[in-house]
């Protein structure tokens, strides 16, 4: 990179970074955040509704996504940078200042909710003007390698969220950061917020962008024209298949894994963040590696191959974690039969975001001790008393089902309490025992599979768009698919396996996706590489600001 490019580049990432870092700091802290905010539930529901107001963030993307792409095709990409960063610093700082549901009772998860909605839209804003930018900027030959630098800061910034949390909590301690130390990293990004919008301020407008406002042929209605031709729509289908396709890969990956080794697997959290903060730091350069490969062998190849291989390797990964990281758990799961004989209609669908329901039937009790210890359970309908059979022994229902469970199931062979678990690291020499490095070496090969279909698929996004439309036609799609797949897994996953008692069940959803992507994505997606930004032309596209019927093609 020339001089100007890594100003670009540099400026550009940094900012990104630091949104992101705002974003995951709440998905690094969804078991803090779950029992500060949502304590009237039991375990499995505190996180269920911790990452659903998580995906709350999501939702509104697609929101975000028309307004802020709107302005970056109407009025230029530099003022969203600095708007979007404005909007996702202060709602950042805001959450570390809130009230939890002790203090304020409902008021609390409305206002968290509220910060999360404003995060959304802001980062929603900053993906495609970002990307739109930084592609404008790119030489054709190594747009993908620059573009990396920008999607890569994704897990980067996963990665700086992560390593404030174990500073901060090696500051104060374990006790005092569940107490008050979680809401410190909130609080500090104020100091990153004001550096990255002073960069930002030095960047120049995309020379595309100026030429066409030179020319006076920027769009007007760019909605209108992204959706104003079948090609323009198949095309915005596509991405939005894409989007969704490897931000399967990219949450469960991250985010989920994270939530269901400290919540299922009971790992230690302070070895489980630091194991996160090395293996997505060397995610972000796995990226950027990706991202040039790509620029050589084309955009397709490490798209179809991370989407592929995370299909066919999500459940031995995932069975690998489970029996490194708590062998006991895995043992028992697999010889231990548990299974609750209930009327249906004692068992609750444990989902009340109004706080209204109460669960205190002898199914509901039963499912929440099962639920928090990880127990793999079966439900059998019958009319009748609720009982709970383990291993042949059954437990009747009653004011002593609690206690009754928790001792069959312990003595079964399950680690009652947090039991059983090999990933805690006591010293700098914890970390690099067996399990914690197998755990380590398994988790980045998820990550790896993360990076080689995010990262191909930012450059494609925005090599299938013309200039005047690029942001408006890319982001939409994207965060369509990202906020209402990728943003809902985590919740969705996690209340598959709480409902049904299974957590490899559960996996069958990003599975399925992801194939079902994988397969549409081979006979609908072009190969962009090299394709000139300033010519991009789609075949059939009929409408009025096309002025050739030619499919997108390479530059010499």
């Amino acid at each position: 990179m020339n001089k100007q490019e890594l100003k670009v580049v540099g400026a550009s990432a940094v900012g990104t970074a630091f949104e992101w870092y705002d974003f995951f700091l709440y998905g690094a802290l969804v078991p803090v955040i779950g029992s500060k905010f949502f304590s009237g539930y039991g375990p499995a529901a505190q996180t269920v509704f911790a990452l659903l107001t998580f995906a709350a963030g999501f939702v509104v993307r697609p929101i975000g996504a028309v307004v802020f792409a709107r302005i970056t095709d109407l009025v230029g990409r530099k003022i969203v940078f600095l708007m979007t960063l404005v909007i996702m610093g202060v709602s950042t700082v805001a959450v570390g200042v809130l009230p939890t549901a002790d203090q304020i009772g409902i008021a609390a998860p409305i206002l968290l909710v509220t910060c999360r909605i404003l995060q959304g839209l802001a980062v929603s804003g900053e993906f495609g003007a970002a990307v739109t930018y930084v592609s404008e900027y790119a030489p054709a030959k190594q747009r993908s390698f620059f573009v990396g630098w920008l999607t890569g800061t994704t897990a980067l910034a996963f990665s700086l969220s992560l390593g404030v949390q174990i500073v901060v909590e090696s500051i104060v301690g374990a006790a005092a950061y569940d107490s008050w130390g979680w809401r410190v990293p909130f609080l500090i990004s104020v100091v990153p917020l004001a550096l990255s919008v002073w960069i930002r301020t030095k960047l120049n407008e995309s020379p595309l962008f100026l030429k066409m406002k030179q020319e006076g042929t920027t769009t007007k209605a760019p909605l209108r024209e992204a959706f104003g031709s079948r090609a323009r729509v198949r095309m915005i289908a596509i991405v939005f298949v894409m989007a969704a396709a490897q931000s399967f890969i990219g949450y469960l990956s991250t985010v989920y894994m994270l939530t269901t080794m400290k919540t299922y697997l009971k790992a230690d959290s302070f070895t489980v963040n630091a194991i996160y903060m090395v293996v997505m730091l060397a995610g972000f350069f796995l990226c950027v590696l990706v991202c040039w490969l790509t620029d050589r062998v084309g955009r397709r190849p490490l798209l179809f191959a991370g989407l592929g291989l995370a299909a066919l390797l999500a459940f031995p990964i995932t069975n690998g974690i489970t029996s490194i990281a708590n062998p006991a758990l895995a043992a028992a799961q697999d010889k231990v039969s548990v299974v609750i004989k209930a009327d249906p209609a004692d068992c609750s669908f444990q989902f009340n975001p109004a706080g209204t329901a109460k669960f205190t039937s002898d199914c509901d009790q039963a499912r929440n001790v099962l639920q928090a210890n990880s127990v793999t359970f079966d439900r059998q309908d019958v009319t009748g008393p609720t009982t709970v059979v383990v291993d042949g022994t059954e437990i009747a229902g009653g004011p002593s089902l609690r206690q009754d469970l928790v001792a069959a199931i312990k003595g079964a062979g399950y680690p009652v309490g947090g039991s059983g678990t090999t990933i805690k690291a006591e010293g700098i020499g914890g970390f690099f025992t067996g399990p914690v490095l197998g755990v380590a070496l398994l988790l980045l090969a998820l990550v790896a599979l993360a990076q080689m279909a995010q990262g191909p698929a930012a450059t494609a996004m925005a090599e299938v768009f013309p200039t005047r439309i690029r942001a408006t036609a890319l982001s939409v799609p994207y965060q369509l698919g990202v906020g209402l797949f990728g943003g809902l897994l985590p919740a969705t996953m996690t209340a598959i396996g709480a409902e049904v008692g299974s957590f490899t069940t559960a996996l069958w959803y990003p599975v399925g996706a992801m194939a079902l992507g994988l397969v549409i994505l081979l006979f609908t997606l072009p190969e962009t590489q090299g394709v000139d930004l300033a010519d991009v032309r789609l075949a059939g596209d009929t409408s009025a600001d096309a002025t050739e019927d030619v499919a997108v093609r390479r530059e010499g």
